[in-house]
């Protein structure tokens, strides 16, 4: 085991990695002084990156950014996700640059600071990908100090003492605290954010962790949206007289959250509802179906996963962000796979026979495409309009 005492720190190092096995990395700190404790992860996307640090699935994960140019466009306002950022710090390659983008509204730098979000560059992220890849998400701290000074035995104590994300439950956390109604559309480069003012159906979204642009999705295919807490039970939910009824993505274990969401997910389910889940509205939905999920070695992080729609052959280009797994073998009867993985193999989206309930494990709102995945909100509005006509 390591000796810490022995470790001497590199002359310019402002900022550390310490892992509960106690490797410690050291690199140049960014952002926020401060310290983060989470699993780090890796994300490949190649853009996005404020995206993808306030995309509320993120909460308790540390994200490596396997791109080498983070920051270099700035952050602005209109990119947020959610009002404050879940991910809990980032790792970095290159050192961030001054901005260069027309849309950019304050330095990354200066963005990182105002949140208390820590960063660490001058890392081998492709080492570091390569050590998560074959040995899985590490519990980790990363903590920056301008002056250089750390304290590696409490660090790695708290590395250690991290629970980690199995069997958490944090889409408490990032959950909406009361109801509201939701009418923005999607952003257009002419006009920017719309506002729909003309909806043809009611649907009720229960925000485990809602990105914004899934709820803009929802407005401009047509949807009036109220955004309930995740702990709505499903007579909150009904009583609001919805159409359908939409279970967005979050973070965290989804058997943890399932034990108030499942019920609620049931209910609504002997209801007949149109239901459309994303993320872990896909996942809670196949544990209330009678499904079993698990947590994955790597998970998909990424704006490049090939999903293969089996309803009618089609490849998607997608956006993923996910630890845990539904069990394609474990779908009971009745409940079939509709989308598969074309990386692993895994279950990406299910539908159940002869109702109106389907779900996918991707985020169809994130465009990477760009737009391979936003007939799934278009076959949500569809499915409610066939059940209002039968």
């Amino acid at each position: 085991m390591t000796d810490f005492t022995n470790i001497k720190r590199p002359q310019n190092a402002t900022a550390v990695i310490v892992f509960a096995d106690k490797t410690i990395i050291w690199g140049k700190g960014f952002g926020a002084e401060s310290t983060t404790v989470g699993e780090i992860c890796f994300n490949t996307s190649m853009t996005g990156y404020q995206e993808v640090l306030t995309d509320p699935s993120y909460a308790g994960q540390i994200i490596t950014f396997t791109f080498p140019h983070i920051g270099n466009v700035g952050t602005n306002d209109e990119d947020m996700e959610t009002t404050n950022p879940a991910a809990r710090g980032l790792i970095v390659r290159e050192d961030i640059t001054a901005p260069s983008n027309w849309r950019s509204m304050k330095p990354f730098d200066e963005w990182l600071k105002s949140y208390d979000l820590p960063g660490i560059s001058d890392i081998d992220t492709r080492a570091l990908t390569r050590h998560i890849r074959d040995n899985g998400a590490p519990n980790a701290v990363i903590t920056h100090n301008a002056n250089g000074e750390f304290d590696l035995d409490a660090l790695h104590k708290q590395a250690a003492d991290w629970p980690g994300l199995e069997g958490m439950d944090l889409a408490k956390d990032v959950s909406c605290t009361q109801s509201y109604n939701w009418n923005e559309t999607c952003w257009n480069i002419e006009g920017g954010y719309g506002t729909q003012d003309a909806p043809v159906h009611k649907v009720v979204a229960v925000d485990f962790g809602a990105k914004r642009n899934i709820l803009r999705c929802l407005a401009t295919a047509g949807f009036d949206v109220t955004v309930v807490p995740a702990s709505a039970s499903a007579e909150d939910i009904l009583s609001h007289n919805p159409d359908g009824v939409f279970l967005s993505n979050g973070p965290g274990d989804p058997e943890a959250t399932g034990e108030y969401a499942v019920p609620m997910i049931k209910t609504l389910l002997e209801k007949d509802l149109p239901i459309f889940g994303i993320c872990l509205g896909h996942q809670l939905l196949a544990l209330a179906l009678g499904a079993k999920t698990r947590k994955m070695h790597l998970g998909h992080r990424g704006g490049n996963q090939p999903v293969k729609d089996l309803t009618t052959g089609k490849v998607e280009i997608t956006s993923q962000n996910h630890g845990f797994e539904v069990l394609e073998n474990s779908l009971p009867s009745g409940v079939v796979q509709s989308h598969v993985s074309l990386f692993d193999g895994s279950n990406e989206g299910l539908k159940v026979e002869g109702k109106p309930v389907f779900s996918v494990q991707y985020h169809p709102e994130a465009s990477p495409g760009p737009e391979d995945s936003y007939y799934l909100f278009e076959r949500f509005a569809d499915t409610i309009k066939e059940k209002k006509a039968a």
